[in-house]
């Protein structure tokens, strides 16, 4: 049984994407078993759209959950859609191809469903995932984006991929991978921090004229990570509009906040190793938000970003 059109957003190059997903991020002291764990509760829930990355330095523990939950006859491999990211210190387009084979083996995993570029500012090559200066600032390089797209494209080619995508692309870059000579494959996605007080709107209109899925990562902005995050950010998931509409619908204020990005068309990323809200974060399939819902938290966009760990440079959307 492979990944069905059901909750699934069919991708610009035939291959079906479920529309929620399962984030595994963890902040440094969270011990790496967690992620393992996590995975294997959502897999059991029902999430099929596993999303890791690199840097997340989880992959193996991933890897197990996911080949463990298939030994058990959970699911099949063709049932999961695995996403991995391409980190920035691997642009440089002989490092591209070596570092999916690195997740790879990580996982254990014969190919990816799709793997896109973490954040388009290339940063000085080497093993050190965050490259700094003697004054602490971080080293950045100089590649050219359309040579970095080329190695993925030639990754897809070569079946260690099925798709190819990326994330934290604005509009012009976006526009510079789309305008490259001798393109061979769009991105099939742009995953970037996307929730109610950063909707995205301009962002979700240019991605659906070009039929590029977007994808939203901090959908509940609940992960306050104090090496990514403000600590005196706002809370969204005490918004009173989103906790108003929950309590109309017998609902989540984080349940209305992934409903909302499914009703926009957006495919959105859960995250949470809390096997409750994993299991509560799965429950958005069986009600529906109104007109006038939608309207309401639309209402409630700053432009507000939670997340500033990709953003080292002003990336205006």
């Amino acid at each position: 049984m492979e990944l069905k059109q059901s909750h699934s957003v069919r991708l610009n190059d035939g291959h079906l994407m479920p529309t929620l997903g399962f984030g595994t991020y963890a902040p440094d002291h969270t011990p790496k078993s967690k992620a393992g764990e996590a995975t294997k509760v959502a897999i059991d829930v029902g999430f099929r759209d596993i999303d890791a990355a690199f840097f997340y330095q989880n992959e193996e523990e991933v890897g197990k959950a996911i080949r463990e939950k298939i030994a058990d006859g959970t699911v099949k491999r063709e049932d999961i859609f695995y996403t991995t990211k391409l980190w920035t210190t691997f642009f440089r387009p002989e490092l591209v191809r070596p570092a999916l084979e690195r997740s790879l083996k990580k996982l254990q995993l014969d190919y990816v469903d799709l793997f896109i570029i973490h954040n388009p500012l290339a940063m000085k090559s080497g093993e050190e995932l965050l490259p700094r200066d003697a004054s602490g600032n971080i080293i950045f390089d100089t590649v050219d984006l359309h040579d970095t797209w080329e190695a993925l494209e030639k990754c897809k080619d070569a079946g260690l991929t099925k798709s190819i995508g990326v994330s934290n692309f604005n509009r012009k870059l976006l526009e510079l991978i789309l305008n490259k000579p001798g393109l061979k494959y769009k991105p099939t996605c742009n995953q970037v921090e996307c929730h109610p007080y950063l909707n995205q709107s301009k962002l979700l209109e240019f991605c659906k004229s070009k039929n590029i899925v977007l994808v939203a990562y901090s959908a509940m902005a609940s992960h306050r990570d104090p090496n990514w995050m403000d600590p005196d950010s706002p809370y969204l998931l005490e918004e009173p509009t989103l906790k108003s509409i929950a309590k109309k619908h017998s609902r989540s204020p984080g349940q209305v906040a992934l409903r909302y990005q499914l009703q926009r068309g957006v495919v959105v990323l859960a995250k949470s190793f809390s096997e409750k809200r994993i299991k509560e974060n799965f429950q958005v399939f069986d009600f529906e938000l109104t007109p006038e819902d939608m309207q309401a938290i639309d209402g409630l966009n700053r432009n507000f970003r939670y997340s500033f760990a990709f953003h080292p440079l002003p990336l205006a959307l």
